[in-house]
């Protein structure tokens, strides 16, 4: 029998493989031959192949999200450890799928793959993040709603006497979070001063670098390239 530490040792180092497969640049290559880190807000991640590539893609693609996040820690508990183990296989999946070790680590925001391992751990997380994204994307701003989701997460959990686990895992997807958004691929900030600090704020909580939420995202490479 394997120790129980190396199993764990074992897939959380998997689970991070599996969230490294960069879902939605495959489909953009397959399907528009581009590469998704040049358009829009240069994520590699379902919002932007609904926006860039096709409409019906952002189905397949946010399946499979969900799906690389919520085997790694639906395979903990088959594997009869901890939930906080398979706590943390799934967030190794979002990691990987954050920071993709194939795409030299630029790659998404990780809310699908957040919603993955929610469905295993404490499946009312996966609505309750799914009605935040719903509103957000009726007003056309969904980042704060999915910063909302997330600070909520315990008290919901709580409230429908969901696993204590949720707590930390809220916190370690809202820190993930906040950590893509700043770091943003490796995007460079203006200069130090005002217009610096204005960029800080909007890329946390409004995950972009401009003002216009329509122009981000439809941007194209010679404007990247610009920006």
């Amino acid at each position: 029998m394997i120790p129980a530490i190396v199993r764990t040792v074992l897939l959380v180092l998997t689970s991070y493989l599996i969230g490294s497969i960069p879902t939605a640049y495959l489909v953009s290559r397959w399907l528009k031959d581009i590469d998704l880190r040049r358009y829009g807000s240069g994520t590699v991640s379902g919002s932007m192949v609904w926006e860039h590539v096709a409409r019906w893609a952002i189905v397949p693609v946010g399946l499979f999200d969900v799906g690389k996040a919520a085997l790694p820690a639906w395979l903990a508990l088959r594997l009869d450890l901890e939930i906080l183990v398979a706590a943390a296989a799934g967030l190794a999946a979002v990691a990987g799928h954050n920071w993709p070790l194939y795409l030299r680590f630029t790659g998404g925001r990780g809310l699908g793959c957040f919603m993955g391992v929610l469905l295993v751990i404490f499946p009312w997380g996966f609505p309750w993040m799914l009605a935040f994204l719903a509103i957000g994307w009726l007003v056309g701003e969904s980042a704060p709603f999915a910063l909302v989701s997330l600070v909520t997460l315990p008290l919901f959990a709580q409230a429908m006497d969901g696993p204590a686990v949720v707590a930390p895992l809220a916190g370690a997807m809202l820190l993930l979070t906040l950590a893509k958004r700043l770091e943003a691929n490796r995007r460079p900030l203006p200069l130090p001063g005002p217009e610096r600090r204005r960029v800080i704020l909007r890329r946390l909580f409004l995950d972009r670098d401009i003002a216009s939420h329509p122009d981000w995202i439809r941007r194209q490479p010679d404007e990247q390239s610009e920006a």
